[in-house]
């Protein structure tokens, strides 16, 4: 696999996200620079995740390691960020994926900061698979989705400190949707995002989360989760209504495919355990109308 196949394939993953990465209708360049973001932002989670193309082994290379040591995450990651910072200080990074990263990081005067927040959730995910209380869970979402609404802002040039909060409001919605929608795979990982607090409160124990179908305990956790990242998204819809034009239309889909991911768990009786609920197209964009006409 060439260092081409090894970016689309990272890239392809755009399609199925819960929301619209880089629609159609925005500006070329601003899809290049969301592309751009969004390829580090896939390809940071892919090797925090150990879900490289081919295994990894070329990217390692890329990043300067032996192919043998694609399997280490932390090896990946630190290889990666010392790569990271080369788009920074001027020098030639030799991952595709940055390469292409650099242009929009100088043409927008990007800081590393969110980037790094980026590499610092995946590197938590190589020692950290249990969130004690809600608040644990909503640091890890600083590091692990709010740097991305962020970088949006700043390459849209819209970035004011309250857009800032509304976006955090947003992403961590967002990441708390997905976390739900992946209960099964993420403890496949060994991974459980649901904080321990709440098990507690909701008599689920972990071997409950491996059955095949979710009992009432754990559709009724799963719904009060679900209802925190509705009260999120409530609390970020704002944000919509503060800007205009193509940007409106950008953050409605982000807010839209939150809101369609969390009624496609609704729909499931909140079982996120027997398949992964995904928001269909037509409620997608039911949603993104429904959150435009909100803030019109």
């Amino acid at each position: 696999m060439t260092g081409d196949d090894t970016s689309q394939a990272v890239l392809d993953k755009a399609a199925r996200e819960n929301f619209p990465v880089a629609p159609v209708f925005l500006p070329r360049a601003w899809r290049q620079d969301l592309m751009a973001v969004y390829g580090f932002a896939r390809l940071v989670d892919d090797i925090g995740d150990g879900d490289l193309a081919g295994g990894g082994r070329e990217d390692a290379v890329r990043l300067g390691l032996d192919p043998e040591a694609a399997g280490d995450r932390t090896a990946m990651l630190d290889a990666f960020e010392a790569d990271l910072r080369r788009v920074f200080d001027g020098g030639t990074p030799g991952h595709p994926l940055l390469l292409a990263l650099r242009p929009t990081v100088r043409r927008h005067r990007l800081t590393p900061e969110p980037f790094l927040g980026l590499v610092a959730a995946n590197r938590q995910d190589q020692s950290v698979t249990r969130y004690p209380t809600y608040g644990d869970l909503l640091a890890y979402c600083e590091l692990s989705a709010n740097p991305v609404g962020r970088l949006v802002l700043s390459l849209t040039g819209t970035s004011t400190p309250e857009r800032i909060r509304r976006s955090d409001a947003v992403c961590t919605a967002l990441q708390i949707v997905e976390h739900l929608q992946d209960v099964a795979e993420d403890l496949g990982r060994d991974r459980i995002y649901l904080p321990a607090e709440d098990m507690k409160r909701f008599a689920v124990e972990e071997a409950d989360l491996a059955a095949p179908t979710a009992s009432k305990r754990v559709r009724d956790l799963i719904a009060f989760e679900a209802a925190r990242a509705r009260d999120l998204l409530d609390e970020g819809t704002p944000l919509v209504g503060s800007v205009r034009g193509r940007l409106r239309l950008l953050l409605a889909g982000f807010v839209g495919g939150g809101r369609a991911a969390l009624k496609a768990v609704e729909a499931a009786g909140y079982d996120v355990l027997a398949g992964a609920p995904k928001a269909t197209k037509p409620g997608l964009l039911r949603e993104v109308g429904s959150t435009l006409r909100r803030e019109g």
